[in-house]
């Protein structure tokens, strides 16, 4: 079963900007240029909690002995999700990243 041609449409032309959602302090694109657009607000939604999730292990980096296994880990979890994240964006698809979906419903923009 096919989306609907206007859901068709809203994909297109917020898929740019849901991949750019995903790329650190960028996530912030969609809500000024496409805040309209329900595919590109919905990804940036998640690439804005994942930034926080990102800017958080940086902070915690600060901590000795744990502080930079901490950040490597965190890091690491980042990019997974970056990876995932731009890849079902490419793809149309509203892809939902555990945890951080949950999260990024309760952010009023």
């Amino acid at each position: 079963m096919s989306a609907k041609p206007e859901q068709e449409n809203e994909i297109l032309e917020g898929k740019i900007y849901a991949v750019m959602s995903y790329w650190f302090f960028l996530c912030i694109i969609p809500f000024v240029l496409k805040k309209d657009n329900k595919f590109a607000v919905f990804h940036g939604r998640q690439g804005l909690v994942l930034f926080i999730f990102l800017s958080a292990g940086f902070l915690f980096s600060i901590l000795p002995l744990i502080g930079a296994l901490f950040y490597k880990m965190t890091l690491f979890i980042y990019m997974l999700c970056l990876l995932f994240g731009t890849v079902q964006s490419l793809r149309g698809k509203y892809s939902r990243i555990p945890f951080i979906y949950q999260v990024s419903q309760k952010i009023n923009i």
